[in-house]
C-alpha cells in the first residue's frame, strides 16, 4: 500500500545563485520544482511510501525530474512522458538580496497535459492519503478534471483527502479560484491555507475564527499557515498552536509545501495534532535554511538537529 499519492506539475528550475538581474555570465543552479512533488519527497524522507503522478516531456529536464524522484524513493511508475510537449520551466532570480522573483513558463508544456486518464483508480483507492493543491486545477481543464477524478475515487474508497489551497495569482483571479476550489474544500478531510487563502472562501478574522469558519465548510482538520508566526490547526473542534522554529532563512520558496509534508507525515504516523504541527514546523524550518524547494527537507532522524547547540559533535 502507498501511504500518500499526489498529482500535479513538476518543472525544471533554473535559479540564479547571486543577487541581481538575469544577465550574460550569471551563474545558475539546476534542479526541479513542484508543490506536489515536494510533498511526496518530504513524506518519503519521513519514512513513508509516496507516489507522484504527472506528465513530463521526453527531454533532458523530464529525465532529470524522474531520476531525482526515483532516487528519493518516490513511485513515478504512473508518470506519463509526452513526446509532443516539453517540460515546463521556472526561472528564479534573487532580484535583490532579500527579494526573489519567480517566472513560470508552463503554457502548452507537458505538465498542463495532465488529464483524468492519467489517474490510476487502484493507486488512489489503495492509498491512505490523496494530496492535492490549488495549483493543478488552475493549469487548465484537463488538470482540473484529473484532480476531480482523483478526489471522487478517494471519496468512494475512504482515502483521506488533503488539500493545500496554494493560491497563485499569476494563474487565475481570486474569484475563479474560489469558485473552482470551494467544492474541493467541501470534499477534503484536511485543508491547509494561509489567512489570505482562507479568505477566498470565508470571512477572514482572527486566526482561530478563520479556521472555525473554514471547518464549517466540511474539513475536519483546518491548518492555517502563518509563515514566521507559526501555524494554527483546528482538529475536530480543538485548537492547537505551533510557533515557528527559529532558523536563518536562505530561500523561502517551498516552505509551505515542506510544512504540509511534515504535517501529513505526522498524520500517517498517527501522531497527535500538536506533534503533527511540530513536525511540520521542523520540516518548514529545514526547507528555508538551504537553497531549493525540496533539497533541505529533513529525514526522520534529523529533526533533533534544530534543538540545542549550533554545532553537533
Amino acid at each position: 500500500m502507498t501511504d500518500l499519492v499526489t498529482l500535479g506539475e513538476a518543472m525544471l528550475a533554473v535559479s540564479l545563485t547571486e543577487p541581481g538581474p538575469l544577465s550574460p555570465g550569471a551563474t545558475a543552479r539546476l534542479s526541479f520544482a513542484g508543490a506536489e512533488a515536494t510533498v511526496a519527497i518530504g513524506v518519503g524522507r519521513q519514512g513513508h511510501k509516496s507516489a507522484w503522478t504527472g506528465v513530463v516531456g521526453a527531454d533532458a529536464a523530464g529525465t532529470m525530474i524522474l531520476t531525482a524522484l526515483r532516487a528519493e524513493g518516490v513511485d513515478v511508475s504512473h508518470v506519463r512522458t509526452d513526446a509532443s510537449r516539453p517540460t515546463g520551466l521556472m526561472l528564479r532570480q534573487r532580484r535583490t538580496s532579500d527579494r526573489t522573483l519567480a517566472s513560470y513558463y508552463r503554457k502548452g508544456q507537458a505538465g498542463c497535459g495532465l488529464g483524468p486518464e492519467d489517474v490510476d483508480p487502484e493507486l488512489v483507492s489503495r492509498a491512505r492519503i490523496l494530496h492535492i493543491t490549488g495549483i493543478t486545477p488552475a493549469l487548465g481543464p484537463g488538470p482540473l478534471e484529473a484532480v476531480r477524478h482523483a478526489v471522487a475515487i478517494a471519496r468512494t474508497t475512504g482515502t483521506t483527502v488533503s488539500l493545500d489551497i496554494n493560491y497563485r495569482s499569476l494563474l487565475w483571479s481570486p474569484r475563479e479560484a474560489a469558485d473552482t476550489l470551494l467544492p474541493l474544500v467541501r470534499e477534503a478531510d484536511v485543508v491547509f491555507a494561509g489567512l489570505d487563502e482562507a479568505g477566498l472562501f470565508v470571512e477572514a478574522g482572527g486566526v482561530a475564527d478563520t479556521a472555525r469558519a473554514l471547518a464549517r465548510l466540511g474539513p475536519r482538520q483546518c491548518v492555517i499557515k502563518l509563515g514566521p508566526d507559526g501555524a494554527l490547526a483546528l482538529v475536530d473542534g480543538e485548537i492547537f498552536v505551533q510557533a515557528a522554529v527559529p532558523v536563518t532563512a536562505v530561500d523561502p520558496i517551498g516552505a509551505g509545501d515542506s510544512f504540509v509534508a511534515g504535517y501529513l507525515s505526522g498524520l500517517l504516523d498517527g501522531a497527535p495534532p500538536a506533534d503533527r504541527l511540530r513536525t511540520a514546523a521542523i520540516c518548514g524550518a529545514f526547507s528555508v535554511s538551504v537553497p531549493g524547494d525540496w533539497e533541505g527537507l529533513p529525514r526522520r532522524s534529523e529533526g533533533s538537529l534544530l534543538d540545542g547547540d549550533d554545532v553537533r559533535r
